[in-house]
């Protein structure tokens, strides 16, 4: 495959000169976009990235999201209401919107185009979080959100579909943050430091770490009725998501044994689909256990909700904890931008 790595490197080489040169037109807005994004293909914590801002930002400002809606069976701008469900917007907005009714949740894969209609829906925005636009430089962000995860970094990686890489390495030098997440809780100082001298980050670029912050688990259907893993448990794992070896490791320190039903990325699932889960987990002789799945996997079963509602299927929330006290520096740095916006005619 690394011929074809060779050619994909390339292709992405032209086309960001092309940026860089201002041959390919890049615009911008008059008010503050946030981007969270990475170079890699999948696994980075986006989705819990965007909900921390949402859950920080949606007090101060009237805030909104605008995503591509990834394996959506809808094309074009939509924005989420009552009646949405993954396979309309997709799974990750959805999530945000279940999350967030109050907060404006739009899709678009066309973001040039869906800016000015999510603005004409909700004309009280103040901000939009770009759902993973890094990388889209026809529309330029006033802050890039980059992360990389801890066990990958994009410095040691390489380009599809040898490596996981989808842009260049030097593109990093486009953020304004730069974020490595999955860290160990207990990352030290030595380690800390040597990845920054890996990263090398620019003079104005701001560097920080978090670890994965795994809540109680909750049913899927009721999600007052919570569970917490213990030793005597067997859980079945059903995950469609880039990386679920943080949750395996999860269940590996803290249960009696895990078995895994892993499906591709973003998988739509069907009714035979959860009739082999449901065949999987009968099979577990263990009388204490359950199914366990993620919060992103969870809109997409959702539409088997009268099949689960008497079935032990439990949804593991996730979330970015900053290490090293960073948080609240990180979050007055998000909240300054917006403060401190300037639109372009004025720069």
């Amino acid at each position: 495959m690394f011929p074809l790595a060779i050619i994909y490197w390339l292709i992405i080489l032209i086309r960001n000169k092309l940026y860089d040169k201002k041959i390919f037109h890049t615009s911008t807005f008059g008010l503050p976009l946030i981007c969270v994004g990475n170079l890699a293909v999948g696994g980075t914590g986006k989705s819990p990235m965007v909900e921390f801002l949402i859950s920080n930002l949606k007090n101060k400002f009237a805030v909104a999201t605008l995503s591509r809606g990834y394996k959506r069976k809808t094309r074009g701008y939509a924005l989420a209401n009552n009646s949405s469900d993954a396979l309309e917007i997709g799974d990750e907005p959805m999530q945000f919107h279940l999350k967030f009714p109050d907060v404006p949740v739009a899709v678009g894969e066309r973001r040039l185009e869906a800016i000015p209609q999510l603005l004409h829906d909700k004309p009280q925005v103040q901000c939009i979080i770009l759902d993973d636009a890094f990388q889209h430089r026809s529309i330029k962000a006033g802050l890039n959100i980059l992360l990389t995860e801890c066990n990958n970094l994009f410095t040691r990686d390489f380009f599809l579909p040898t490596g996981d890489l989808r842009d260049l390495k030097s593109s990093y030098k486009r953020a304004e943050i730069i974020i490595v997440t999955k860290c160990d809780p207990g990352l030290t100082d030595e380690k800390k430091n040597e990845i920054s001298e890996e990263i090398n980050p620019l003079p104005h670029q701001h560097l920080f770490f978090t670890t994965s912050l795994y809540g109680r688990p909750y049913h899927i259907n009721r999600q007052k009725e919570k569970k917490d893993l213990s030793t005597g448990q067997e859980v079945l794992l059903v995950t469609g998501i880039a990386n679920p070896q943080p949750l395996k490791d999860l269940l590996h320190d803290n249960t009696k044994a895990y078995y895994m039903q892993h499906f591709p990325n973003h998988h739509i699932f069907t009714i035979d689909d959860w009739k082999e889960i449901r065949k999987r987990f009968e099979k577990i002789e263990a009388k204490n256990k359950f199914i366990l799945t993620t919060e992103k996997d969870a809109v997409r079963l959702a539409k088997f909700e009268k099949e689960m509602n008497d079935f032990p299927l439990f949804v593991m929330p996730i979330e970015h904890y900053f290490l090293f006290n960073q948080g609240e520096k990180f979050i007055e740095h998000i909240t300054g931008f917006i403060q401190n916006f300037k639109t372009p005619e004025t720069l």
